[in-house]
């Protein structure tokens, strides 16, 4: 049986290192908010066949190092950019028309996108991060008990907090994918904590006379395999899509961020928190 519960304080430990050293630097810089944020300037250039997207890349980054590119249709390259002048964009142009012998109908079109959109974005995506969020503490609470949902939201609320920590750390561009992919967290890592909480919830009804940190720790055990199965599969899959799929790098990599996090919560700070409140909840009711 592992000993899990017994060393809660250093879970805890771990992820409030990250959360603060994130939390530094968010105040020290701020997040890097892509062009779907910040707003900026699109370009779309049409290359008239199948291309190399890497090799189209490299002159990009010439006039644009924060620049976010994507494939259309296979024969087309969309840079956004939010340092991409006018000017960039005619030296940029004629660097790529020279080298694929394009045409000058070949910059399809060439606009100013405002910050509104983001905020916009932002806003709905909030709406939905706190309908979601109620909707599962409802469900959890009525499923197995109202201290198993505090738990599982504070879970969520820490793969949330670590995702934009890592973010902050690396200065990685946030963009509209990124969104999603929170919100593709929250569902992914609840999931995993339900499958514990489950397991908790059968062995507290066989095991009355076991002490709480023991049932907690026999659940994780019986368990574990079964989380490592999961988070491996899943993790070969999407960092598969990291490397394979460039185009949708900007969402697979807060994933594969949060499905670390997320099974690392569902044992390490899940379950402490729901021995914590159901401690708390027996010292009441004998004072009372």
């Amino acid at each position: 049986m592992l000993k899990i519960i017994e060393k809660t304080k250093l879970w805890f430990g771990i992820s409030l290192a990250i959360i603060l050293v994130g939390t530094g630097f968010l105040v020290a810089r701020g997040l890097n908010f892509g062009i779907d944020f910040k707003g900026g300037t699109q370009v779309v250039i049409n290359m008239g066949k199948d291309f190399n997207k890497p090799e189209v890349e490299e002159i990009v980054k010439k006039y644009a190092n924060d620049a976010v590119t994507s494939k259309v249709e296979n024969t087309q390259i969309e840079i956004k950019s939010n340092n991409l002048t006018s000017d960039k964009v005619t030296k940029m142009f004629k660097e790529i028309k020279d080298k694929y012998k394009l045409d000058d109908k070949a910059l399809m079109s060439q606009e100013e996108i405002g910050p509104s959109v983001g905020k916009e974005l932002t806003r709905k995506a909030f709406i939905a991060l706190a309908v979601a969020t109620i909707c599962m503490l409802i469900y959890v609470g009525i499923r197995f008990e109202f201290k198993f949902g505090v738990a599982a939201i504070l879970a969520l609320i820490h793969d949330i907090l670590v995702t934009i920590s890592i973010y902050a750390i690396f200065n990685v561009p946030v963009n509209s994918p990124f969104i999603a992919a929170i919100l593709t967290i929250v569902g992914y890592s609840i999931n995993d904590t339900i499958v514990i909480f489950d397991r908790i919830r059968e062995n507290s009804k066989n095991m009355r006379r076991k002490d709480i940190a023991e049932i907690a720790n026999i659940s994780i055990t019986q368990t574990m395999t079964r989380s490592i199965n999961t988070v491996l599969t899943t993790l070969i899959t999407i960092v598969s899509v990291y490397v394979f799929v460039p185009s949708v790098r900007d969402f697979a990599f807060p994933i594969i961020i949060g499905i670390v996090s997320g099974a690392y919560s569902s044992i390490f700070i899940a379950s402490p928190f729901w021995v914590i409140f159901k401690n708390r909840g027996k010292k009441s009711a004998v004072k009372a």
